[in-house]
C-alpha cells in the first residue's frame, strides 16, 4: 500500500528485493540522491559540435536497430533538446552492441532524415552501418599527388586541436626554409589556387604540416593506432608522429627533401604508372629508369629520364595494359635524385633520432622496421632514391594483424590502393579515409571516427564534446526486438525460416526474399538495390546518370568510390564481396549478374 514516507534527519533509505521462482533472488538497497540546487542553463560558445556530430546507434538485430533509428528520428523531431547533448549522451551512456550505425549530422534536419533512412533500412551519404570487427588499427599517412588546394581549413576553423598543431609545424616548418621561400607554408596550403601547393618545396611540406595536424587531432579523440605507415613524404610524417623525429628535427628533414628535390632540373623526367607486375618490368630497366614504387601487385611506377618511362609504358600499352603519366615536376625514387643526395646527407647529417614508440613499416623494405632502422641519416637519403614498396607495406601490416587501416591525408588516395594490395583481405578488413577529396571536411573526419566506433576500434567517447558543453540528456529507451513464448490454442505450429545457404552468404534475408521471385523479377530487385547504392557511393562526384550498363569509370566513380560501393552492397546483400568488385564486373548490369549467382545458387 502507498503510505507516506517523511523526512527526517538523515536521507531516507528502502531496502527492494525480489523473489524468483527459479530461486534466484536479487536485492537492492536505494538511498536518497542529495539534493542539487538548481543551476540556469549557461550559454555555450558554439563549437563544430553543433552542427556536425555521430549519432551513435547499437542493436542485437537489424529490426531492433531499424527501431532505434526511428525512436531517435521522432525524439529528435520533438524537439527540446541540443543535437550535440542528444549526441554525447548517445556515446557516452548506452550500452553498444555488435550491430551498430552512425548517422553523422550537420544539423536537426539532417539527423532526422539520416535516422529515418536507416529506420527505413535505405542508404544515405551521412549514414554508415556494419558490425564490430576483431583485429589492430594501423594509421597510413598520403604521399606527394594527394594535396588539394585549401586542404584543412575547414579543419583548422572547427578544431582548436588541429589549428594549434598546424601552426605548430607551420612555424617549425618556416624556421627551416628560413631564406628558400617567399611564402609561409600555411598561406600556399590555404590557398584557393593550387599552383604554389603543386611545387615540390610546397607539396611535401604542406602534406607533412596538414598530416601531422590530422593525426594530432584524432590522437585528441583518444585514436591511438597499433602500427604507422606511410607513402613517401609520408613515412616521415609516420616517423614523426611515432617518436622517431621531434618535430624541429622532421622540420628540418621535410625541408632539405622538399627543396633540395625542388633545385633539380625538371625538363627531361617522367613518372608513368603501368598495369604490370614487378618482375615485368625489372628487365625493362636501365640506369636511366628504375622503379619509382610498387602500389599493388599489377600497380608499377616507373621513374626516371623521360624517354626511357614513356618506351616502358608504350611497351606495356600496346599489350593492352593501362598507363597513365602522373603530373608530377620530378622524378622521385629514380636515378634523376642522384645530385641531390649528398648534399641533403650533409643537412640531416646532425638530426637526432629515436626508436620509435609507435612500431613503423617501412617503405625501403615493405616490412616492420628493424630496432635502430630508422634511426641513421643514410636510410632517408635511401628514402628518397629506391622505390616505394607500399605493396609490401600493405601486407605486412596485415601480417601484423591490421584489419582496420586510417588513412591521414587529403583525398583519400591510399584507401583507393589498399584493395588492390590486398584483393584477399580478410571479409572484416576495412579502409577508412579521414578525408575524401574536396567535399565538406568535418562531415568526412565526424564519419570516419564512426566507423571506427563502429569497428569497436578504442578511443575516448567524450573527448570529441570536450570543448562544446554537451550534457547527458534522456533518450528513448533500447527498442526490444520481441519474441512471443506463448502457445496459441489449437494445434501450435512453429515457424521455421531455412536462410539460403551459400558459401559466401551469411545473412539469407535478401536471398530469401530473390528465391520466392521470378528471374525477371530478381534482377529488378537488384538493380535497384545497385542504383541506389551507387548514386549514394558518388554522392556529388557524379558526372553523369548512373544506368544499368553505364560504365561505372565514365560517371564518377574512382578507387575510393569503387571501395565505398563494394561496403555499402556488402551490409545490404550479407554478402563478403571482393573489394575488386567494380573493377572485375565494371557496369551495375554485370554486378547485378554477380551479386544474383551469389544470392540464387
Amino acid at each position: 500500500e502507498h503510505q507516506p514516507w517523511p523526512h527526517t534527519n538523515h536521507p531516507r533509505r528502502a531496502a527492494v528485493s525480489s523473489f524468483g521462482v527459479s530461486g534466484t533472488n536479487a536485492h537492492i538497497i536505494l538511498e536518497q540522491a542529495p539534493e542539487q540546487p538548481h543551476q540556469p542553463d549557461q550559454p555555450t560558445t558554439p563549437t563544430h559540435t553543433d552542427t556536425t556530430v555521430p549519432l551513435i546507434l547499437s542493436a542485437k538485430s537489424p529490426q531492433a536497430l531499424h527501431a532505434q533509428a526511428k525512436r531517435l528520428a521522432e525524439h529528435l523531431e520533438d524537439g527540446g533538446v541540443r543535437l550535440d547533448d542528444v549526441a554525447y549522451s548517445l556515446l557516452t551512456t548506452r550500452s553498444s552492441w555488435d550491430l551498430r550505425a552512425v548517422v553523422v549530422a550537420d544539423g536537426r534536419q539532417n539527423a532526422v532524415d539520416g535516422a529515418n533512412a536507416l529506420a527505413r533500412g535505405e542508404s544515405a551519404p551521412n549514414v554508415f552501418t556494419g558490425r564490430t570487427a576483431r583485429g589492430k588499427l594501423a594509421v597510413l599517412f598520403s604521399g606527394q599527388g594527394s594535396q588539394r588546394a585549401g586542404m584543412g581549413r575547414d579543419l583548422y576553423a572547427a578544431f582548436p586541436v588541429f589549428a594549434r598543431a598546424f601552426d605548430d609545424v607551420c612555424c617549425a616548418l618556416d624556421h627551416a626554409l628560413h631564406g628558400h621561400v617567399d611564402r609561409p607554408v600555411a598561406d600556399v596550403v590555404f590557398a584557393e589556387d593550387a599552383t604554389r601547393l603543386n611545387r615540390t618545396v610546397f607539396t611535401q611540406t604542406g602534406l607533412f604540416a596538414f598530416e601531422v595536424a590530422l593525426f594530432r587531432l584524432v590522437e585528441s579523440w583518444g585514436v591511438r593506432p597499433h602500427l604507422v605507415a606511410g607513402h613517401s613524404i609520408g613515412e616521415i610524417a609516420a616517423a614523426h608522429v611515432a617518436g622517431v623525429l621531434s618535430l624541429p628535427d622532421a622540420a628540418t628533414l621535410v625541408a632539405a627533401r622538399a627543396r633540395l628535390m625542388q633545385s633539380l632540373p625538371t625538363e627531361g623526367g617522367a613518372m608513368v604508372a603501368v598495369q604490370a607486375a614487378e618482375e615485368e618490368v625489372v628487365p625493362m630497366l636501365s640506369p636511366r629508369v628504375s622503379i619509382g614504387g610498387i602500389n599493388g601487385p599489377t600497380s608499377i611506377v616507373v621513374s626516371g629520364d623521360e624517354d626511357e618511362a614513356l618506351a616502358i609504358a608504350a611497351h606495356f600499352s600496346a599489350l593492352g595494359r593501362k598507363t597513365k603519366r602522373l603530373q608530377v615536376s620530378h622524378a622521385g625514387h629514380s636515378p634523376r635524385m642522384d645530385g641531390m643526395l649528398e648534399e641533403f646527407a650533409r643537412s640531416i647529417a646532425d638530426i637526432s633520432f629515436d626508436d620509435p614508440d609507435i612500431p613503423v613499416v617501412s617503405n625501403v623494405t615493405g616490412r616492420l622496421a628493424e630496432p635502430g632502422q630508422l634511426c641513421s641519416p643514410q636510410y632517408w637519403v635511401e628514402h628518397i632514391r629506391l622505390p616505394v614498396r607500399f605493396a609490401d607495406c600493405a601486407r605486412e601490416l596485415e601480417d601484423q594483424g591490421v584489419t582496420t587501416f586510417l588513412e591521414l591525408g587529403p583525398s583519400g588516395v591510399l584507401s583507393g590502393m589498399l584493395p588492390h594490395c590486398l584483393p584477399d583481405a580478410a571479409a572484416d578488413a576495412a579502409f577508412v579515409p579521414a578525408l575524401r577529396g574536396a567535399g565538406p571536411e568535418v562531415p568526412a573526419v565526424v564519419g570516419a571516427l564512426g566507423q571506427l566506433y563502429i569497428r569497436a576500434v578504442p578511443f575516448d567517447r567524450s573527448a570529441f564534446f570536450s570543448a562544446s558543453g554537451a550534457r547527458r540528456v534522456a533518450l528513448p529507451t533500447y527498442a526490444f526486438d520481441r519474441r512471443h513464448f506463448w502457445l496459441a490454442s489449437g494445434n501450435p505450429t512453429v515457424e521455421v525460416t531455412h536462410p539460403v545457404s551459400t558459401e559466401q552468404n551469411t545473412s539469407g534475408s535478401l536471398a530469401d526474399r530473390l528465391a520466392a521471385l521470378s528471374e525477371e523479377e530478381q534482377n529488378k530487385v537488384l538493380a535497384e538495390l545497385v542504383l541506389a547504392e551507387a548514386v549514394v557511393a558518388l554522392g556529388d562526384a557524379a558526372t553523369d546518370s548512373v544506368e544499368h550498363d553505364s560504365p561505372f569509370f565514365e560517371v564518377g566513380f574512382n578507387s575510393l568510390i569503387a571501395v565505398e560501393l563494394r561496403n555499402r552492397l556488402n551490409e545490404a546483400t550479407g554478402l563478403t564481396l571482393s573489394p575488386m568488385l567494380v573493377f572485375d564486373h565494371p557496369t551495375p548490369g554485370l554486378v547485378v549478374d554477380h551479386l544474383r549467382s551469389l544470392l540464387i545458387p
